[in-house]
């Protein structure tokens, strides 16, 4: 098969490794991709995710068999429709079904309507509005931009007068665009966070292995929210009991849900919850795979990627079964100091060799490129995501971070702690 995959970064880098190694592909495109996708992939950078007619030209040109699209603003924008209308097999969501990351007030409403459990919330598209609210409002509170904002458009508001600046920042100076033309305004939860990714065929769910996402941009989750800082799988705060309660009540209810809103879901759904006191709680829908996550899940699945995607899209996931190492991965990303707010790119990337050949390491490269002179050069606050496997957590950590040390680039940054929750499990 010859396979396309849609979109440049880490999450993107860890589906065309996975491809790389099923039996039925032999050949994958990727547009725009990146210089580490380019080691297993043919890139074409000059091709943006939302050039919607260049990418279906390029994939008849090229004769794909299959286009995977992995990014939210495609997904969102209904690229998987054009794709599908000019006669191209297709993984991931319709637009219909993307409206499940798309708009957090669509999602929330879903929730409320089909008693999937949530925090209590309410939408806002009048900023007056949302500020007499929040005068009524218990502290600390969370108030997030409807629309996609790259994983940052949540801010958690202690006081009054933060939540006040918030509004301000989100409905009034637009710091996330539109996205903030509407708002959820919602009851502040705490507990463990833990992420969990599924493959979806529209009626059926098949769940992978859970994951912990490391948002704050420095160590002792200070500073501001980014994409994610690392990662680690399995999470041991995710337990049988947790799973029970969650395949009953939230994997399976969301997927019925969507069905019943004549929107079926065919794809990733990817899960944040909240572990609280009183029970799991859905703090977020994605409708794809999440970067850091797809880093450290991927590299431990043992089924074949493609008989997955192509039960996905025939509707026979329920003959699936997902299966996972018995160990763990983590990923600690390599970023540009000042990310995630302002830095320099096109430094040199040295030391990438010495991912050659090694079992149980991988660099994935999320901010990348090729310069003028063939050399490998950051291109983004993420530069790369360095991922290990070892046969606990802890082993797999040391392991990650003896990693970090094998590359080198000016202003690299990252953070110290990734997978310390480990410690406290």
């Amino acid at each position: 098969m010859k396979v396309l995959i849609v979109g440049g970064g880490g999450r993107e880098h860890a589906i065309a490794v996975a491809m790389k190694k099923s039996k039925r592909v032999d050949q994958i495109y990727c547009v725009p991709g990146n210089a580490g996708i380019a080691e297993v992939a043919e890139c074409n950078p000059s091709i943006g995710v939302m050039e919607f007619d260049k990418i279906v030209s390029y994939a008849k040109e090229k004769a794909v068999d299959l286009v995977f699209v992995a990014p939210d603003d495609p997904l969102v924008g209904g690229l998987v429709d054009v794709l599908q209308e000019a006669g191209l097999r297709t993984f991931g969501p319709n637009k219909a079904a993307a409206i499940l990351e798309g708009s957090k007030a669509f999602s929330k409403d879903l929730m409320k309507k089909y008693n999937i459990p949530t925090a209590a919330y309410e939408t806002f598209d009048d900023p007056d509005k949302a500020i007499a609210y929040l005068e009524t409002a218990e502290m600390p509170i969370v108030l997030k931009a409807d629309g996609l904002a790259l994983g940052k458009g949540v801010l958690i508001c202690n006081t009054l007068e933060e939540a006040k600046a918030g509004v301000k920042e989100i409905m009034l100076d637009k710091h996330f665009g539109s996205a903030g033309n509407r708002m959820v305004i919602e009851e502040f939860m705490t507990g463990r966070e833990v992420s969990v990714l599924s493959f979806v065929d529209g009626k059926t769910i098949r769940t992978m292995t859970s994951a912990q996402d490391h948002k704050r941009a420095k160590d002792g989750d200070q500073g501001l929210n980014t994409g994610g800082m690392g990662n680690f799988s399995p999470s041991p705060f995710y337990t049988k009991e947790v799973d029970d309660f969650c395949q009953k009540y939230i994997y399976q209810a969301t997927v019925d849900a969507m069905a019943s809103e004549g929107r079926p879901f065919k794809g990733v759904i990817f899960f944040g919850l909240m572990l609280t006191p009183k029970g799991p709680r859905v703090l977020e829908y994605n409708a794809r795979f999440g970067d850091p996550e797809a880093q450290v899940v991927l590299c431990r699945m043992e089924n074949d990627i493609m008989d997955v995607v192509d039960a996905c899209i025939d509707g026979t996931l329920d003959r699936v079964e997902l299966k996972f190492e018995d160990n763990a991965a983590v990923c600690v990303v390599l970023a540009s100091d000042g990310y995630p707010v302002a830095y320099e790119k096109g430094f040199e990337i040295t030391g990438l060799e010495n991912f050659k050949g090694k079992e149980d390491y991988y660099c994935f490269h999320a901010g990348s490129k090729f310069d003028a002179n063939g050399k490998v050069v950051t291109n983004g606050g993420r530069v790369l995501g360095i991922t290990a496997k070892g046969a606990t957590l802890k082993e797999a950590r040391a392991k990650a971070y003896e990693a970090t040390e094998w590359v080198h680039f000016d202003n690299k940054y990252m953070r110290h702690d990734i997978g310390k929750a480990i410690d406290e499990a």
